[in-house]
């Protein structure tokens, strides 16, 4: 459904900065209101781009670019700047050397808890329509609930600013709580679909609800609206649904064959990465490689069960963060690979790819709450810290 623009977006000029988040996959901070424009300003870790460190036995060198204070996601533009969200509701224009920064807007962001300012990607055509699409946690009657909206960047006279910002959809029903949102994006190879992740808010059976969409993977149109030709909207489910009985899913991606991979975080245990497929049931809260916080079991998934089976999971969990599919230079040995982030186990994750099969790979000690994963535009891969207990840095990794 096209929404309207919340009521809650007033537009004003101001830049400001934010405080971390606390516990295991977010933070908490008071909401804030719309605010494009800002001027750009020196990164408070500005200064001369330090040599890259070698952790012994890792293969890569670590340099860092920049230091925010509780980062969700970033994306890269064709010149190599980047667009960092924090999750207090601000969206920054970062430069490519990490030194300089603007904020180019201020989004009412409901922050508590695991909620805040979360992805944000590029359209397709942005070098044409300048449009960022994004996505963050807000009040609404009945509770909160993840949304999706976008905003097209224009600059001018050395100051950028997101204007037009309308909202797109938003999950229903709208429940109490403040986790679970998941709001990950990704664009369909062509162009033409946007898949859209909503987690299960920690309400369990949702995510087997045909009419509600959490705990689902949507396909939509770039204006929001159900894509035609949706699996099972002739079978009555909402006719955005693309996929079901998901629990939070914070990371996905298309692989250079166009298969759509995706993981999320299990309860106590079963971290997953799923190959979707349309109109297929994943199995939460019904089937799950882990157990329940207090102990009582869950039926693990089994062939026969009607529920589809991840490709790779954890046990104990790795907590997954963002989630990028490899297909850079930098690193031709992993190409094609997936790669994670880890939030409590600190940890950057590799799992290896084979057309629709999947293995683990590589898990590197990070020493930080990695809650973002990208690849940059000369094949290096950069991650993102969590903030709050970790730092919130921006590192570079190439090969050592």
């Amino acid at each position: 459904m096209k929404l309207p623009l919340l009521a809650a977006l007033p537009v004003a000029l101001l830049a400001c900065s934010g405080n971390g988040p606390g516990p295991d996959e977010t933070g908490s901070m008071p909401p804030v209101t719309v605010t494009p424009g800002g001027t750009p300003s020196p990164s408070p870790s500005a200064s001369a781009t330090p040599p890259a460190t070698v952790v012994d036995g890792q293969p890569f060198g670590r340099t860092v670019i920049a230091d925010f204070d509780a980062p969700w996601a970033m994306t890269f533009l064709p010149d190599r700047r980047m667009l960092v969200t924090e999750k207090d509701g601000r969206m920054l224009l970062v430069t490519a050397d990490g030194q300089q920064r603007q904020t180019i807007a201020r989004i009412a962001v409901d922050a508590a808890g695991q909620g805040g300012l979360m992805d944000v990607v590029l359209a397709p055509d942005f070098a044409q329509s300048g449009r960022v699409y994004f996505s963050y946690s807000a009040a609404a009657d009945g509770g909160k609930r993840v949304v999706l909206a976008r905003g097209r960047l224009q600059e001018a006279n050395g100051t950028a600013q997101l204007t037009g910002i309308e909202t797109l959809w938003a999950a229903s029903p709208a429940v109490t709580g403040e986790g679970h949102y998941s709001g990950r994006i990704a664009f369909s190879p062509d162009g033409q679909y946007l898949f859209f992740t909503a987690g299960d808010r920690q309400k369990f059976t949702p995510a087997q609800d045909p009419k509600a969409t959490l705990g689902k993977v949507l396909r939509l149109t770039p204006d929001g609206q159900p894509a035609p030709g949706n699996p099972l909207a002739a079978q009555g489910y909402d006719p955005a649904v693309w996929s079901y009985g998901h629990r939070n899913l914070l990371g996905i991606a298309f692989d250079g064959a166009g298969n759509l991979w995706e993981q999320e975080m299990g309860p106590k245990g079963g971290d997953e990465v799923n190959l979707i497929l349309p109109g297929r049931n994943y199995g939460w809260p019904n089937a799950s490689n882990g157990s329940h916080y207090d102990g009582r079991d869950i039926p693990d998934h089994r062939a026969g069960d009607g529920y589809e089976a991840p490709k790779v999971w954890w046990n104990p969990v790795i907590s997954p963060g963002g989630l990028m599919i490899y297909s850079g230079s930098l690193f031709p040995q992993w190409r094609g690979d997936v790669f994670i982030g880890g939030l409590s186990s600190k940890a950057l994750i590799r799992v290896d790819l084979n057309g629709t099969n999947a293995a683990k790979g590589d898990q590197w000690d990070m020493g930080a709450r990695i809650r973002e994963v990208e690849q940059g535009p000369d094949g290096a891969i950069y991650v993102l810290e969590d903030g709050g207990d970790s730092q919130g840095r921006l590192i570079k990794l190439t090969p050592a």
